[in-house]
């Protein structure tokens, strides 16, 4: 069964993931057609029809997942694949003479109505395939192929001013898409099987069409992935396998895509095959309001890049796109309570505790909180280096990074406002290595 994704559908976390694999790249910052980072527009999971990748090389016609399942042979696998189905948007402006006509039309660069423009570029329809729900021991005696296609559209949107009166259109058409989904399985061990799913771009392209990259990415499928779930077994990781399972782990082909587990942390019956790299376990962060399209976007630098846009550089972007428009209708509604969120946020502090030291050793000598010492920076730092060497400091903390390197904070005696490094404020605050620390012997410095 095949269908476009229903609107209004409740969100799970699953699906939140999937989504933003989806619009991974659709349209980056600086998110208008014009800027040469968006020329390429359709960058990752690309599955091209067959006869291009074999006439011209270098696109793929398929996409392979293998993974690994803990299961009984009576386990249920179900898979779904989703794609972007790519759409040519033409902006079509009036004939001169001819402006009451909606049939009489030409292709325009731009059209500006009632303040709003709009421009030619290329949209996208979200596809599903819902492939195979089978046992184990069916798919190990035969693999299940799936046939799927997508009709060729072709829409117009009559495009109307305030008063009513027609003054262009948006013609839309979409490339017809045909393809396939196989899935198989092979017991490796009782109780261990391997699962393969394979997408396949079976679409049909004329001689003119696979001459031509740009005119084969209409029917290529675009952003590519499978949702794979189990019922009565466990997948396994293969970004962390048990170590009985790392040799098998290592044997599965993965190509134009990598499967991590999804879901609630722990669970194991949901696979993501995605085209961009994940960790198991991925999480959309509950302070981000809304995609921007980017799926290691940091949500405040790109917010506050796109309060920064000219009102023109705004207005071209959205006319880009629909989501886009959308996007930056968003943003420029984020109240400062929305934007203190999207500061940073401290999850599980306590996950990795990274206690204090109170003393630690160097060069033979002991280092501790509240001693004096001299700073003798390395050649080759910075001015603050240059600065504090010479300088007495006491010893303020001895910390440990995530690393396990040591880092000794110090504030220098002489410092007016050494008081504000005892706060741990910045500028009176200095960290070293131990190695860039001398400790002061009372009875050798009080000598002459």
């Amino acid at each position: 069964m095949t269908r476009e994704r229903a609107a209004g559908l409740p969100r799970d976390p699953v699906r939140s993931i999937a989504d933003a694999v989806l619009y991974e790249g659709y349209n980056l910052y600086p998110y208008r057609p014009t800027a040469t980072k968006n020329r390429q527009r359709w960058t990752f999971g690309g599955v091209f029809p067959q006869t291009f990748s074999l006439q011209i090389g270098g696109d793929p016609w398929t996409m392979r997942t293998e993974c690994l399942l803990e299961a009984g042979p009576d386990a249920r696998v179900a898979i779904q694949v989703r794609f972007l189905h790519v759409i040519n948007r033409e902006i079509r402006g009036p004939l001169p003479g001819r402006e009451t006509d909606p049939d009489a039309s030409r292709p325009v660069a731009l059209l500006e109505v009632d303040g709003r423009q709009f421009r030619p570029w290329e949209e996208a329809v979200e596809r599903e395939v819902d492939a195979v729900a089978a046992s184990l021991a069916d798919l190990v005696a035969d693999s299940q192929r799936t046939d799927f296609a997508f009709a060729q559209s072709d829409e117009r949107e009559i495009l109307r001013d305030a008063a009513g009166r027609p003054v262009g259109a948006i013609a839309r058409a979409g490339h017809a898409l045909e393809g396939a989904v196989v899935v198989s399985a092979a017991e490796i061990v009782p109780r261990l099987y391997r699962l393969a799913v394979v997408i396949e771009n079976t679409t049909a392209l004329t001689h003119d069409e696979c001459e031509n990259r740009a005119r084969a990415q209409a029917g290529a499928f675009a952003s590519t992935h499978a949702i794979l779930r189990i019922e009565g077994g466990d997948f396994v990781s293969l970004t962390d396998p048990p170590p009985a399972l790392a040799g098998a782990a290592r044997a599965c082909v993965n190509e134009g895509c990598w499967p991590v587990l999804v879901g609630a942390e722990g669970a194991r019956d949901t696979l993501l095959a995605s085209p961009i790299i994940l960790y198991d376990y991925p999480q959309i962060a509950p302070e981000s309001p809304g995609d921007l399209f980017d799926g290691a976007e940091i949500d405040e630098i790109l917010t506050l890049r796109i309060l920064t846009m000219t009102e023109a550089e705004k207005r071209e972007a959205a006319a880009a796109d629909p989501r886009t428009r959308a996007m930056l209708e968003r943003t420029e509604a984020l109240t400062e309570g929305d934007m203190a969120r999207l500061h940073g946020a401290l999850r599980s502090p306590d996950a990795f505790p990274k206690p204090a030291l109170a003393s630690l050793s160097s060069g033979g000598q002991a280092l501790s909180v509240g001693q004096r010492v001299r700073v003798n920076p390395k050649p080759g730092g910075d001015v603050w280096d240059i600065v504090l060497a010479g300088k007495v400091a006491i010893i303020e903390a001895i910390e440990r990074d995530f690393e396990d390197r040591v880092h000794v904070a110090v504030t220098i005696e002489d410092d007016p406002g050494r008081d504000l490094g005892e706060g741990r404020f910045p500028g009176h605050r200095f960290f070293f290595s131990r190695e860039e620390l001398e400790p002061l012997d009372l009875a050798a410095e009080a000598s002459p």
